[in-house]
């Protein structure tokens, strides 16, 4: 390493804009103490839900004070070892999942805390974690079965995308909405049953017209109209989970005044649940090691959004990029 600092992506002050919320600061690149490895991150995924709302001090489960780093999930390769390290040698790649070890050139990280895969791909990376939810959300908590009618709102993006393949897999009708034609492509290519372009076609006519008996199962990502549409259209004894609400992430929460969601559910023995996967963290690995397998063995495909993003200054654009709703697949940050 010729240079002794690094650059990293922090938080400086709360605020409704991430880019308003954040600078990029130098650092010196430690050394790692006896149980720790240091890792050169090649790549880092964007979360811009996620992202925007711990730069408003909307996340409930974690309570930080500005300032503090941001990013989540990286993929890259060990560079140097503690002296206690026996399972990680320098150039081996690691996917790390730790809050603030995104966002940066390097990062320091228990070594317990690292995952050794056979290589720095965004690939891997878009399978930890945002694969890893899906599975656990589908599974653990939307009780996916077999020969059901299974819908993913945000199908083309990188949670979306996985859950429609892992949905299909297990033997289900699939459907999924998008905002493109290059999206229903996407989803066609993906074994998406029916693909929904929600800027073409009426989701709610669509749902009634073609899927009079309601959906079994709803992995839902978007929020808003979406969901309600979503809501009215469960099966008896559907389930609908809330992986996400990227339809508000940087707004104002829209105030609705309408029936309360039981008088929806209650009739049809139906259920509402939401997901975040830190209160899943016990599935995490066997769900980890079932990805890694489709995916090494060809029978689950994974899609990184081809828009360059290059660079620490580049995460902010990455960021509005995703909120957008223009990416296909996952959204990485190259370093």
């Amino acid at each position: 390493m010729s240079s002794k600092v690094y650059r990293k992506l922090i938080a400086k002050q709360f605020a409704v804009d991430f880019k308003a919320a954040v600078e990029i600061i130098e650092v010196p690149i430690p050394e790692p103490a006896a149980d720790e490895i240091l890792v050169r991150n090649k790549f880092a995924g964007i979360n811009g839900g996620f992202d925007t709302l711990v730069c408003q001090g909307k996340v409930a489960y974690v309570n930080l004070t500005p300032p503090f780093d941001l990013g989540v999930e990286a993929v890259g390769e060990v560079v140097a070892v503690g002296d206690n390290v026996q399972n990680f040698h320098i150039g081996d790649a690691v996917v790390t999942t730790a809050k603030g070890g995104g966002y940066r050139e390097y990062q320091l990280i228990d070594a317990n805390l690292a995952i050794k895969v056979r290589q720095a791909t965004p690939e891997v990376l878009t399978l930890i974690p945002t694969g890893i939810s899906a599975l656990v959300a589908l599974e653990k908590v939307g009780k996916m079965k077999s020969n059901e009618v299974v819908l993913v709102t945000a199908a083309a993006g990188g949670t979306g995308h996985i859950a429609v393949q892992l949905a299909k897999l297990a033997g289900n009708h699939v459907i999924g909405t998008c905002g493109s034609q290059q999206k229903v492509q996407l989803l066609a290519n993906l074994g998406c049953d029916r693909p929904i372009n929600y800027r073409t076609e009426n989701l709610e006519q669509v749902l009634k017209q073609e899927y009079p008996h309601g959906i079994d199962l709803v992995f839902d990502c978007v929020g808003s109209q979406v969901f309600d549409v979503c809501a009215d259209n469960l099966a008896i004894r559907g389930r609908l989970v809330v992986v996400g609400f990227i339809s508000e992430y940087g707004k104002n929460i829209e105030e609705v005044t309408q029936p309360r969601i039981y008088h929806k559910i209650f009739w049809k023995a139906a259920s509402v649940h939401g997901f975040v996967m830190p209160f899943y963290q016990e599935h995490a690995a066997a769900a980890r090691d079932r990805l890694l397998d489709l995916f090494y063995s060809n029978q689950l495909k994974v899609v990184v959004d081809a828009t360059p993003f290059q660079g620490i200054e580049s995460i902010p654009a990455a960021v509005e990029y995703l909120l957008s709703g223009q990416n296909c697949g996952k959204v990485v940050v190259r370093f």
